[in-house]
Order: structure tokens, then C-alpha cells, then sequence
């Protein structure tokens, strides 16, 4: 049961706050909302100023709290919360860095008044098994292991009103938007246009390339980006059975895939690769799945080293409009890189896009596919392909890659119908 609490008292101390950090002046959107809330979840754009508003009412709670200030500090990993919440730009050590003990490699740290940070990733949940919390602040909470947030809620239960602060660019996970919804949470917006300290040049560009796109108005304005009536793949497919990479189990056959465009500038579709593996459960999972509009000898190269990194079997490549040229693009990608062979088989897709499609999602339907780690484009074009199919090469390059595997025989897949 959550407790109720009465209005923050942090935000009486305002006026002094400002007195005592000579280095960061908020925003009005990176303020905490005067109204009464346990969790203050902060939607912002890329850019926006959430992680400064985050470690902004952090250093709050640590000079008003003094020694009974315990706060925890999470990331999507480890790395995330040491990079950006604590030395980022916009970071806690760097908001004050005179008020601060710093411990990197501990990634704790202890503040000038008493009080006690740790800096902590989602990938492992049983981390956040055992330590308690005055403050929880999550970063990026839509890209974190659901079962550490969880955990993490079970130690925020120190002094009389232990709050969570979410700073997060909103992404279509159910527990995120449950946390939204509850009544016991403020919910702020900020779009990456609030923060007039980016440069006009970024914000035009931004503007130009993604505009009123799904992925802009998830990624700049702060929205809510929804299932799109009539696609093949809905996003609660991908989210319930996306797992971290510690999670992998071992794998009997990796394959890459490209989808190739047939130029390289600015206008170009994009060549798809992904990287896909057969488990010893017979589940599949994605690796990699990215676009890129670069010249044939350079995707090439990256497929190759893909190839190398994740120890593949088979790089498959579609010839529709590229021909001959996908293979032999390979082959001087190998010979350059001094490799005896890489084992290539072209692809010659005889069927619509759509048709080729519809088996594989059912397959995630069904909780057969496991994205490892999140490929936010990639899943916004599955999301919405093929009602808006202007953009489908990763789609293409993942399905391919996913038919090679489930085709070539796993028991748990192939007679699904």
C-alpha cells in the first residue's frame, strides 16, 4: 500500500537551494511539481534537461536531509548511471562537484552534509535486493529491467515520506504507463524545444529530420507513441520478452542478415542488418538490428564484423535490387579483412513484404522472440509496418533473419501455424 504524503517539503527550500549551488540554475519544467506525489515522473524529450532535473532535486534532498539522506541512483546499466547521472554533463557530481566524496569505482558517493549516494545499473535486479532508500531517482526507466525497479521499490522505505523521482523519454512499457496513471504520481512533460540552452542549429536539425514523425514525437516531443491499428507487431510483444544481455542463453546458430539499398546519401533507404540466434531453448533471439546509409563496401565491413562479434554461421543477404552486388560486396569486405571465407547464401524474395512478415510476427505474438537490449527505431518501424511502411529496412533485414533460423529447424518453431 502506498503511503500518502503531504506537500514536499523540499520545495520550501527553494530560495535557499539556489543560494547553495553556484553552478545550476532550473528550468521551470526541471522544478519538482508543488502538488502532493510520492513519484515525480518527468516525460522528457532528448535534450530536454531531465537528468539535470533529476540530480537537481537530488542535491536537494541531500542538503536538507543531511546524514539520513540514502539515496539510490539507477540507470538501464551500470555504465549509464556512472556516465551520465553521476559525471554527465548535467550529472549529480558534476551539478556540485565541491559538495561530493566521489568513489568511481564503488560508484557510491557521500555528500559534504552526511548524506550517502549509490550509483546503480537494471541489469542485475538482485543488486537492489537489500539496500534502503530516503530517495530513489531512475533514469531512463523505460529501458530498465522491469524486476529492479520492483526491487528498488521494496528498499524506498526510509524516513517519513521516501519519494522516487523517474526522468524518462517515454516508451511503450505497460509498467511505466501504470505508474503514470497512478494517483499517487505527478506526471510533468518536457519536449527537447523547452531547453532553450540547446543550439538553434541542433533544434532545426532535429526538426527537419524527424518532425512529426513517431519516432520525434516520442523521442523529441515526450509522447505517448502508441500500436498502430493494423500493424503486424504490437509493442507489448517486444517489451514482455525483452531480455538483458546476461540473460542470453547459449546459442546453436547466429545468423546476419542484409536488407541492401541500392545508393548511399542523405535520401537513400537505409541497408538493414541484424544479427539473430537460435537458443538451445529454441526461442530466437535479436542481437543486433540497426540501418545504415553508407556505401556497399562499408555495410559490408559491418556485417563482417558483426560476423566476427557475435561468432556467426552465415551471413544471408536479399538480391531483389542489389543482384550480384550484395555477394560480391562480402567477398571484397573478406578478402580485404584477410579472411580465408565468410559463408554467404543470397536471398531472392519471391514474396510481398507483408507476407513475408506475417509468420514472424507471430512468432513474437507467441513469445518466441526475444530482443536482447532495446533497438528503439528498428521497433518503431515493426510497430507500424505496414500501415506506415516508408521506412521497412530493418523490418526486412530482421525478418530475414528470424525465417533463416526458424526455417532451418527449431522443434519449438517450425510447426507453429
Amino acid at each position: 500500500m502506498i503511503h500518502k504524503v503531504g506537500a514536499d517539503p523540499l520545495l520550501n527550500m527553494v530560495d535557499l537551494l539556489l543560494d547553495r549551488s553556484e553552478t545550476f540554475k532550473p528550468l521551470p519544467h526541471q522544478e519538482p511539481p508543488p502538488n502532493e506525489w510520492d513519484t515525480w515522473l518527468l516525460l522528457g524529450g532528448r535534450g530536454s534537461g531531465k537528468t539535470a532535473a533529476g540530480a537537481y532535486y537530488v542535491l536537494q534532498h541531500l542538503e536538507l536531509y543531511g546524514p539520513q539522506a540514502r539515496v539510490g541512483v539507477g540507470a538501464p546499466t551500470i555504465s549509464d548511471a556512472r556516465d551520465v547521472c553521476a559525471e554527465g554533463v548535467t550529472g549529480l557530481i558534476n551539478l556540485k562537484p565541491d559538495a561530493f566524496n566521489y568513489n568511481r569505482s564503488l560508484g557510491e558517493a557521500r555528500h559534504v552534509d552526511g548524506g550517502y549516494v549509490k550509483f546503480l545499473g537494471s541489469e542485475e535486479p538482485a543488486r537492489w535486493n537489500g539496500p534502503q532508500w530516503s530517495l530513489l531517482w531512475a533514469d531512463e526507466l523505460a529501458l530498465w529491467n522491469e524486476a529492479s525497479w520492483h526491487q528498488a521499490q521494496f528498499g524506498l522505505r526510509l524516513g517519513v515520506a521516501p519519494k522516487s523521482i523517474v526522468t524518462t523519454t517515454p516508451k511503450a512499457r505497460a509498467f511505466v504507463r501504470q505508474l503514470a496513471e497512478a494517483n499517487t504520481t505527478a506526471l510533468t512533460h518536457a519536449t527537447t524545444f523547452d531547453n532553450p540552452f540547446l543550439s538553434d542549429i541542433v533544434t532545426e536539425r532535429l526538426s527537419s529530420q524527424y518532425g512529426d514523425s513517431r519516432m520525434g514525437r516520442q523521442e523529441l516531443m515526450a509522447e505517448w507513441v502508441d500500436d498502430v491499428e493494423g500493424s503486424l507487431w504490437q509493442r507489448d510483444w517486444i517489451e514482455n520478452n525483452r531480455i538483458a544481455e546476461d540473460d542470453l542463453p547459449g546459442l546453436e546458430r547466429v545468423v546476419i542478415a542484409i536488407d541492401p539499398a541500392v545508393s548511399a546519401n542523405a535520401n537513400s533507404d537505409e541497408t538493414g542488418i541484424a544479427v539473430a540466434g537460435l537458443g538451445a531453448d529454441g526461442h530466437v533471439y535479436i542481437l543486433a538490428a540497426e540501418g545504415y546509409r553508407v556505401t556497399p563496401d562499408r555495410w559490408a565491413q559491418i556485417a563482417i564484423d558483426l560476423y566476427d562479434q557475435h561468432s556467426a554461421d552465415l551471413v544471408v543477404g536479399e538480391t531483389n535490387n542489389g543482384g550480384d552486388m550484395v555477394g560480391l560486396s562480402i567477398e571484397n569486405a573478406v578478402r580485404d579483412a584477410s579472411r580465408y571465407s565468410v559463408p554467404f547464401r543470397s536471398i531472392h524474395a519471391s514474396r510481398g513484404k507483408t507476407v513475408r512478415a506475417e509468420p514472424i510476427s507471430i512468432l513474437y505474438s507467441r513469445g518466441y522472440v526475444h530482443h536482447v537490449g532495446s533497438f528503439d527505431e528498428t521497433e518503431d518501424q515493426m510497430c507500424s509496418f505496414p500501415i506506415s511502411n516508408e521506412n521497412d529496412d530493418r523490418v526486412d533485414a530482421l525478418v530475414y533473419a528470424v525465417t533463416e533460423l526458424t526455417e532451418s529447424g527449431s522443434p519449438d518453431i517450425k510447426f507453429i501455424e
